[in-house]
């Protein structure tokens, strides 16, 4: 039995949407879940449901009994009152239930960076990475899915390009990085889940097929929207400035601030682009796909 935290997010609707097409699929499936009506009704009738929070001892330990491995996502938490509350203290009672239930096998989401001079001081991903080790910790078999920027984090923006034809950001507009479509990563985790050969624990590094600059994304956005669309780089004292209007708590703000900066320096660079690191979508791809449909409706 394959569990499945995060459901009803961006990769983990994926994932579950793969696994259940998956035409010869012999895995029961179980996902943990805060609200089940939002999975759609299709999806309820074919998975086992447990309600409440993969954050919660009691849930994870309902959820794990008779599991043979977890898909692991830390939802994002605006108000937590730090970073290590995020993401090592929502994980703590998991790892804990991992060892009780003896889980073969764990895939979670977790970042690029590590073994960089960026990595102990990178906010969010320096986090992810402390994560990634409470789990490895655990002696279970463990693949961390190292992850760039979203190319979907674009979508938060689709109001503003239709609008204005503008997207923000802090990356110097010339700076060439990776991105990876969440597609992407949800194909990764299924087929980590679905053949559980491997041992031992490992980064698995997904770049994207090529580094852009924000100004060569626009140029793309510009070509398949069919109208021009311009990048403005944002300050980080104007990003966090936003984040703490909106309600973050101030160590959560300071972490995206410490993320942006170690990334704006070469964080996300560090591993080379090779067939077993590239995924598949292009920025193209992703923009006629996912981001077209998003701004013209």
């Amino acid at each position: 039995m394959i569990v499945i935290t995060s459901p009803t997010g961006n990769i983990g609707s994926q994932l579950l949407t793969q696994l259940l097409e998956t035409s010869t699929r012999s895995e029961e499936l179980r996902v943990i879940v805060r609200d089940p009506a939002r999975l759609p009704e299709t999806v309820r009738a074919q998975v086992d449901i447990v309600t409440g929070s993969h954050g919660d001892p009691d849930v994870v330990d309902r959820a794990f009994t008779g599991a043979d491995a977890v898909f692991w996502l830390v939802p994002p938490d605006f108000q937590a009152p730090d970073l290590d509350a995020a993401y090592s203290g929502f994980t703590r009672a998991a790892a804990k239930a991992f060892t009780d239930h003896g889980i073969g096998h764990v895939v979670a989401v977790s970042a690029l960076g590590r073994g960089t001079p960026f990595a102990a001081r990178a906010g969010h991903i320096t986090a992810s990475l402390a994560m990634d080790d409470l789990i490895a910790g655990t002696g279970v078999t463990y693949r961390a899915l190292a992850n760039p920027t979203f190319m979907d984090n674009l979508l938060w923006q689709a109001a503003s390009i239709r609008d204005t034809g503008v997207f923000t950001g802090t990356t110097p507009p010339d700076y060439a990085a990776p991105t990876v479509a969440t597609r992407d990563i949800a194909a990764a985790a299924a087929r980590l889940l679905l053949d559980r050969s491997w041992t031992g624990t490992a980064e698995v590094p997904l770049l994207g097929p090529e580094d852009l600059t924000p100004n060569e994304m626009a140029h793309i956005m510009s070509e398949v929207l069919g109208r021009t669309v311009h990048y403005r780089q944002q300050s980080l004292d104007d990003l966090h400035a936003s984040l703490i209007a909106r309600g973050v708590t101030a160590s959560i703000a300071d972490g995206y601030i410490d993320m942006m900066n170690a990334k704006n320096h070469g964080l996300d660079n560090a591993v080379p682009r090779t067939p077993a690191t590239s995924t598949p979508t292009t920025f193209r791809q992703w923009c006629e796909q996912t981001l077209a449909p998003a701004v013209r409706g």
